[in-house]
């Protein structure tokens, strides 16, 4: 079942320098229990989507489907079954925490409130700051407390934008943590934004990326790591350096010595062998062998940098 549906989805704004479009004809589903991640660089159409997606502001064209409904038609009943989370958004600082949560919780109209926020505090493990002041706590806590805001309502989705966003890694790491058991014990949809690659392998089912407001790759975080071709093989060499420069000249590999000792050469994942070998018999005694395989880190920064083609599958 798609819980969401996004069809031909555009954008465009009219500005007194010229207009410019923000998001140009998106079309992407996100099904029950999955994780989605929508990623690219700054101005990609990212937060233009999210917007959208929320009410905040109203497509060029387009259509956006909740639960099989028109979000637009159905507004309320879709509103009142999605939430939003992000590391940017900051509840009032002079007010308790569960006086912030209980105004959220008027406004979905949620049964018996204190109750609710009660197990979910406890869910998160911050029972003990009740009744702290929100602007009293730390940058971990007042995401956990996000995240409980987002959950009053027992949504089926969370668009999350950058939930770890300036958080130390022990606590982004137990961020992730929590948001793996939201998906395992509620089978929650997510619609996950992020700048941290390494994040987004770990939690996420299927990526999207936009690049000034295009789709221009989709697939699992491995199936895009995998449709780049060349991974780096990182040779350590005590002495050898001319016989190593003979080697991947005669065989057109792109190479780069970081210095006397070190050469990395781009090669294909099935070619390492064959290198490795054919560097040995010249009679190069290595020390160290290091493969890098691609990352979604690398996918990023090939559409970051213009140059998306580069990773297409053949």
């Amino acid at each position: 079942m798609n819980i969401l549906s996004v069809s031909h989805l555009t954008k465009k704004f009219n500005l007194p320098t010229g207009g410019f479009t923000a998001v140009n004809n998106i079309s992407f589903e996100l099904k029950e229990g999955e994780i989605l991640g929508l990623l690219g660089p700054n101005g990609a159409g990212k937060t233009t989507t999210i917007q959208m997606l929320l009410g905040i502001i109203i497509p060029t064209a387009g259509s956006i489907h909740y639960f099989a409904k028109d979000f637009f038609r159905h507004r309320q009943y879709c509103l009142g079954k999605i939430n939003y989370a992000s590391a940017f958004n900051t509840l009032q600082g002079r007010t308790t925490v569960m006086e912030n949560l209980l105004v959220f919780s008027e406004l979905y109209a949620v049964a018996d409130p204190k109750k609710k926020i009660l197990e979910l505090l406890e869910y998160f493990e911050m029972t003990a700051l009740a009744n702290e002041r929100y602007w009293d706590l730390s940058s971990g806590e007042r995401t956990r407390i996000n995240l409980i805001k987002s959950l009053l309502n027992d949504p089926q989705l969370i668009l999350m934008d950058e939930p770890t966003a300036s958080l130390d890694p022990d606590i982004a790491d137990k961020t992730m943590s929590l948001i793996e058991k939201l998906k395992k014990d509620k089978r929650m949809s997510i619609l996950f934004t992020s700048h941290n690659m390494a994040e987004v392998t770990r939690i996420c089912d299927r990526v999207i990326f936009l690049d000034r407001g295009d789709i221009v790759a989709q697939d699992t975080p491995l199936g895009l790591t995998k449709s780049i071709k060349k991974t780096e093989l990182q040779l350590t060499f005590d002495t050898g350096k001319d016989l190593i420069q003979q080697y991947v000249t005669e065989h057109s590999l792109k190479h780069n010595f970081i210095n006397g000792h070190v050469v990395v050469i781009q090669t294909a994942e099935k070619q390492i062998p064959k290198v490795i070998f054919g560097i040995s018999k010249k009679g190069v005694w290595m020390t160290d062998i290091e493969v890098r395989k691609p990352t979604l880190e690398d996918v990023f920064l090939q559409i970051a940098r213009g140059k998306p083609h580069e990773f297409t599958k053949d």
